[in-house]
């Protein structure tokens, strides 16, 4: 029996753990520049040091997301990107790095495709985990039971804000890790982060030993270092895909992303 997608991304975690450090899981925006290229993009990341990947599917409407990934998402969908496309994307760097990929939408392109079949196909594609950015714990369960019965894993996020009624509320959902939000806002690059990620790692730890992801605006390898203490992964996405947009050609996108992966995992295994 072929190993599920939820069983791969405990290995993972279990694997960093018995490391002492964090996973490395960077972000980028499916079919960015284009289909082939963001193949290549994604398998440069994963010979430059990355655990896996956070894959996110263009959505019109990224409420969670900052200028640079939503500018990526328009030109993503420009291009033609589709769910199937992304799912292809998903399916293909699955099969040429073997990586767990988490792949990041948001909760109306999920209940237009139709929960079940979203889970299904996102399963079917190789996927190991499910992140839905808008989704409230409180309504969170029919995406649960749909992402357990496909073999996925899902996120449940926390922020500083979240309070401990609420927290203790996500804890009990028992996701398959939690996304800890490490600065208040959208999805952005950051001069600098405050220690309120920090302290939100350790309310978080103080309630769950579920594993803890922080992302959001953590952009540099100095401060996915200070943002990995107490965490089980870390997620990089705006200063990833700023690179891609910038680039002048797909070579060049894909030597740079390539260089700050390699620069992030070694900060992270330091």
């Amino acid at each position: 029996m072929s190993e599920r997608g939820i069983e791969r991304l405990e290995r993972l975690f279990d694997s960093v753990r018995s490391q002492g450090r964090a996973a490395l899981l960077p972000y980028l925006t499916a079919g960015l520049p284009d289909a082939e290229t963001s193949v290549l993009l994604f398998e440069a990341m994963a010979a430059a040091g990355a655990d896996g990947f956070e894959i996110g599917i263009p959505y019109s409407d990224p409420l969670m997301d900052g200028p640079v990934i939503a500018e990526a998402g328009a030109r993503s969908l420009a291009a033609g990107t589709t769910m199937a496309t992304a799912f292809d994307i998903t399916s293909r760097v699955a099969a040429s790095t073997g990586k767990p990929i988490l792949l990041m939408t948001y909760t109306n392109p999920v209940l237009h495709y139709g929960i079940e079949p979203f889970a299904r196909d996102a399963g079917a594609s190789g996927a190991s985990g499910l992140i839905v950015a808008d989704l409230p714990v409180e309504e969170s369960d029919p995406f649960r039971a749909a992402t357990e019965r496909a073999g996925l894993g899902m996120a449940l996020f926390a922020a500083p804000t979240t309070s401990d009624e609420r927290l203790n509320l996500i804890a009990a959902a028992q996701p398959a890790f939690i996304y800890g939000v490490a600065t208040l806002g959208v999805t952005g690059e950051r001069s600098s982060l405050s220690d309120r990620g920090r302290v939100l790692a350790d309310r978080i730890r103080a309630v769950t030993d579920a594993p803890l992801v922080m992302g959001v605006g953590i952009s540099t390898p100095k401060q996915a270092s200070a943002a990995a203490g107490g965490a089980d992964g870390i997620i990089v996405g705006s200063a990833l895909v700023r690179r891609v947009l910038d680039a002048e050609n797909p070579d060049m996108a894909v030597r740079s992303v390539g260089a700050a992966v390699e620069a992030l995992a070694a900060a992270l295994r330091d």
